[in-house]
Formats: structure tokens, sequence, C-alpha cells
């Protein structure tokens, strides 16, 4: 069993691009935060610190590409700042939710517990509709415990320079794994179990690393509109 504490904020902007940022200040590859980007055409990017966190987030997760770029976050009161590669993000943080704030009541050692998160489950898809504390993904087993919840404000975010637009909801949802994230732009402290079903390859089948941002655009490779990441046909 691998856990990983922190926080998950979920962001759309105006140019269709959406965004999943991870920040993880205790996991078993210690503090680290990587950064999941879907395009208005549908191509899914992971931005990833190092081989090992790009492996295991690559192998757990859906994605047509990764990138290995340093990867930074700062959570300073009611900011998010977060800086990898080509993505610049600056996020105002707003009050907790009626639904945080709820979360907050459940105890600490029952809010993460997986027998607590499969029973919940059912229900947490009804209450914030696309979510769900319990799935599989490949061999794995996974559990999202949320502790709190807060609104996202305000956002600016650019692309190799280019404004993204301003802050938008998080639509269509993002296709990463079984679970999306809130409509509504929010950031949540959660606690994410992940169990194997069985022995998880040591190696990742197919070209897993691929550099993303500086693809190439050759016949049957689909152009990205500026302020977006390129897209590929899957």
């Amino acid at each position: 069993m691998e856990r990983f504490r922190g926080y998950i904020a979920g962001l759309g902007t105006a140019s269709g691009t959406r965004l999943v940022v991870g920040h993880w200040p205790d996991s078993p590859f210690g503090p680290f935060t990587d950064v999941m980007v879907e395009n208005p055409f549908g191509s899914r990017l992971l931005l990833a610190p190092d081989e090992n966190t790009a492996r295991y987030v690559s192998s757990t997760y859906s994605f047509d590409a990764v990138d290995i770029v340093p990867v930074s976050a700062r959570l300073d009161g009611g900011t998010l700042a977060v800086d990898g590669g080509p993505l610049r993000l600056r996020a105002e943080l707003g009050r907790v939710t009626a639904l945080g704030r709820v979360l907050q009541t459940v105890p600490a050692p029952l809010a993460v517990h997986p027998s607590w998160l499969r029973a919940v489950n059912p229900l947490a898809g009804l209450i914030v509709r696309g979510v769900r504390t319990a799935g599989t993904t490949g061999d794995r087993l996974e559990y999202y415990g949320v502790r709190s919840i807060r609104r996202i404000a305000a956002a600016e975010c650019s692309w190799s320079g280019q404004d993204l637009g301003p802050l938008a909801p998080v639509s269509p949802p993002v296709r990463f794994g079984f679970s999306s994230v809130p409509t509504r732009p929010q950031i949540l402290a959660v606690t994410t179990t992940i169990t194997a079903r069985e022995a998880v390859r040591d190696e990742v089948s197919g070209p897993w690393r691929t550099v993303f941002t500086r693809m190439p655009n050759p016949s049957g490779l689909t152009r990205a509109r500026p302020g977006s990441i390129p897209a590929v046909n899957r």
C-alpha cells in the first residue's frame, strides 16, 4: 500500500486546456509535484519532475505523452503557484466550500480508509458529477480520501509564454483515470491510497517518454491552436 498526502487542484481555462496539479509534500517518492494537462483536442500530457515519478504516474493514469521537466509548486495561504517546463500557473484560492466543511468533520483515520471510501463511492458521484472515491486504474486499486475543499477564485495560466485565458470550468471532464475532478475549479486536501491488484510491470510498454512540448508536426498529427499544448492523434 502506498499513500500520497497532499493536494489536487483542478481547473479549466478559456482556451479549453484543463489542468490537474498534484502537489505531494508526503509521498513514497518524497515531496514532488506533477501536472496533468488535457488540451482542447483531447491530447493528454504528464509533466513530471523525474524518471521515477514519471514511470509511476504514467503507469497509473493514461497519457498520450510524458515530459520530464523541473516542476515546482508553492502553496502559501491563499495562493497556489506552479512552474513546470512551459507551464506557469498562479491561482488565487477562495473559501472552503460547503462540502469541504462537511468533510472536515469526518475523523481523519476514517476519511482516508479504503473501506469507507468504497462505501461512499456511489454517493460521491451523485454529489459531485464525475467524481469517484474508489476505482481501478490498470493493475492498481486507488482511493481518494478528501479532507477539505477550497474553491479557486481566479487564475493566470500560460503555456510557453502564451496566455491560456481566464479561469473556466473543467469541461469536458478530464480523462486521465477512472475519476475526473469537480467541474468547478477547486483545490482538494487529499490522501490518495494505491494498492496493487497484482505485480505491476517493471517496464511501461510502448514509447512512454516523449518530449511532448517539442513534438514536431508531421502528417497525421493534429496541430493545436495557439495557447494550448500540441495535440496527437490517438
